[in-house]
């Protein structure tokens, strides 16, 4: 894991790295992202319908293969809502 991997985990998606408290609230509900290049974060749900879960999303960031602009696409994972798996980057 190179230092940029190690700076994301335990963050929550789309939190500024330099927020003083940039981790996970007791109040809110999260997916962990897995593998991409957001691998690791979580990703706040707390407001998302069962459908919008279940469209996945495509988030905005700057690590992936298309770099400033593109997007890391993420499925929920077939029985587990609670961890979203990458599926590719898109433009």
């Amino acid at each position: 894991m190179n230092g940029d991997e190690q700076l994301l985990r335990g963050r929550v998606y789309g939190h500024d790295h330099d927020d003083p408290d940039p981790g996970p609230r007791r109040d809110r509900s999260y997916a962990v992202l897995v593998g991409g290049p957001l691998d690791g974060l979580l990703l706040d749900v707390t407001d998302w319908t069962p459908d919008r879960i279940a469209a996945g999303a495509a988030l905005s960031t700057e690590l992936g293969r298309f770099g400033a602009g593109g997007h890391a696409l993420y499925d929920p994972r077939p029985g587990d809502p609670t961890r979203f798996d990458w599926s590719g980057d898109s433009p």
